[in-house]
């Protein structure tokens, strides 16, 4: 992974400093909280409904197991025990004190992290892969493209103060598991017919309030251009995007505005001016970026025809408990005898999605050592995955988190569900997320029924900025205010983009009706999934089965004849007013 150089730590260690002075004059009221607010979102401070707080920047996922430990001594010193990760795989403690903050940071910084740029309207934390650098369907690694936006982004001058908060996403698989397309911008790397390496661009998309899937505006970029493309990109957005309407200030607003057509040809004409300008990328460049990720020193280790080293295989077929794990949590690697294992952080209880505490991170940056060559990653699904393993040792690690209640086999099913904090912590949630989690997953704690269903993606938002993602979900739950009241409406057919059903297009989720009460929710998701299993073809996915059946026989299963009309009528306008 990136080890910062003697600059990078001077820029990031002179910013802590910087911080903590403007701490200190707020706190001895030389600042108003107007003149401190810019500079505590500089550094991902916010204030939330009880308690600042701290979202700390994980770039494209990658966390050392150093880096992991760290994060727990400083959940364990200056939070409440644990941190959440959230879907910007990144990490956020809920209850620091504002006096803390500067000694938070300067920690951070003794290991190479910092929570710059992870709030603002700025560019965010650029987000890919979780199994970026490992995965057998890819095409070429993403994170030294990541790195060099990283770098390229951090204090730029000319995009520190955008219309919207702007982010970034890179693929570089066959499979999209990083939602590129629902991003400010997207970018997959490719290979053309003559094997060279360039850029599909997509502009545009985003969930949120006006949910809108990115256009391609450019089908192959070389490489070179990757970073003065997105300079014209938000050049253009600077330039024509609106600021005097936060709701209508994101990129997305703007290419839907004036078509993804006209937008392509304006960024063409700003980047005729900046394509050979000192940003153009050299192949020394890239070269010095790369070799940060360089692959380890793999042991050679023989496997079957299957692609299982023997004993790996044998444990399978002894213990059924294992093989169940494994069936989940357990993906394939692109060196023969290695794995990637996915930590499910959704166990069964009254847990929140993403949660882990301080005693979990340094179990599981334990396990990175000994198991994973010190190296981990988060999710934008909200997991943590050790990249690294080989087959022979996942028995002995399997043993070991099932001890520590982080061996919960759902990954991908319907209770490894994506949720905000929600109401719980967030001052702009309408409703709280965490208890509707714990109540499905409550309802579906039958792990035979959860395989039964299969691969379901279920999201919740607590509001309409969908930091759950719920527009994407298989099944979206979003909390809405109705009469000061929490209810939630349900969205099916959405999909991120991922080859888990459907053709790897992403989609927005359509509204089923008129919204529930939190009592209703798990009865209702229980209706759907009874309708799914009733009616669905052999093999066939829950999105899948969605997209052929619509959604007309999932209304009359939670609504009833009489009320699937009126509710069919509801979707119509509820969409109407979104769009």
């Amino acid at each position: 992974m990136y080890q910062y150089d003697v600059y990078d730590q001077r820029i990031v260690d002179e910013r802590v400093r910087q911080f903590r002075d403007q701490t200190r004059r707020y706190l001895a009221g030389k600042l108003s909280d107007d003149e401190f607010r810019p500079l505590r979102l500089q550094n991902g401070l916010y204030i939330q409904r009880h308690a600042p707080m701290l979202r700390v920047a994980i770039p494209y996922g990658l966390l050392s197991s150093q880096q992991l430990r760290k994060l727990a001594h400083i959940a364990r010193t200056y939070d409440r025990g644990y941190g959440h990760f959230s879907t910007r795989q990144n990490l956020q403690y809920n209850w620091p004190k504002l006096e803390d903050v500067p000694e938070i940071l300067a920690e951070l910084a003794t290991v190479q992290m910092h929570a710059i740029q992870t709030s603002g309207n700025c560019v965010r934390n650029v987000t890919s892969d979780q199994f970026a650098g490992i995965a057998p369907d890819e095409i070429v690694d993403p994170r030294p493209y990541c790195e060099i936006v990283r770098q390229w982004s951090t204090f730029h001058p000319e995009f520190a103060h955008l219309p919207r908060k702007f982010k970034i996403a890179v693929s570089g698989t066959k499979e999209d598991r990083a939602v590129v397309q629902a991003h400010d911008i997207g970018l997959y790397v490719v290979k053309n017919a003559a094997g060279e390496i360039g850029l599909k661009v997509l502009v545009g998309g985003g969930l949120g309030r006006t949910p809108i899937i990115g256009s391609v505006i450019r089908e192959f970029l070389p490489w070179q251009h990757m970073l003065t493309y997105i300079e014209a990109i938000l050049r253009v957005y600077n330039r024509y995007g609106r600021r005097d309407n936060m709701y209508k200030a994101r990129i997305k607003i703007l290419v839907k505005a004036i078509g993804p057509e006209q937008f392509a040809k304006d960024v063409e004409a700003e980047w005729a001016h900046l394509q050979d300008n000192p940003n153009t990328l050299t192949q020394a460049e890239l070269d010095r970026v790369e070799a940060f990720f360089k692959d380890p020193a793999y042991e050679q280790i023989a496997v079957n025809t299957a692609g299982e080293e023997t004993s790996y295989a044998a444990k399978k077929v002894e213990d059924k408990a294992f093989s169940r794990w494994a069936s989940r949590s357990v993906h394939a690697h692109k060196q023969a005898g290695y794995a990637a294992v996915t930590i499910s952080l959704k166990p069964y209880g009254n847990v929140a999605p993403g949660d882990a505490t301080a005693d979990q991170m340094d179990l599981i940056a334990n396990l990175a050592d000994q198991y994973s060559l010190g190296e981990l990653r988060v999710s934008h699904e909200q997991n943590l995955i050790l990249s690294d393993v080989k087959q022979a040792d996942l028995f002995a690690l399997w043993q070991v988190l099932k001890g520590a209640n982080l061996a919960t086999p759902n990954i991908g099913l319907l209770t490894d569900m994506i949720a905000c904090p929600g109401g719980d912590f967030c001052s702009l949630a309408n409703a709280k997320s965490i208890p509707i989690a714990n109540a499905i997953q409550a309802r579906f704690e039958d792990l035979d029924y959860l395989f039964d269903i299969g691969d379901l993606r279920l999201n919740i938002s607590g509001c309409m900025n969908s930091c759950g993602h719920h527009h994407v979900g298989h099944i979206g739950i979003l909390g809405v205010d109705k009469h000061s009241e929490e209810w939630y409406q349900i969205s099916l057919g959405g999909h991120a983009g991922d080859l888990v059903g459907g053709d790897g297009q992403a989609h927005i989720g359509k509204i089923l009706g008129p919204s529930f009460s939190a009592e209703e929710v798990p009865g209702v998701i229980e209706k759907l999934i009874e309708t799914y299993t009733a009616q669905r073809h052999e093999g066939e996915l829950f999105v899948d089965a969605v997209r052929r059946l619509g959604l007309e026989p999932f209304k009359l299963a939670v609504y009833g004849e009489k009320a699937a009309d009126k509710a069919n009528q509801d979707s119509k306008n509820q969409e109407l007013t979104h769009g």
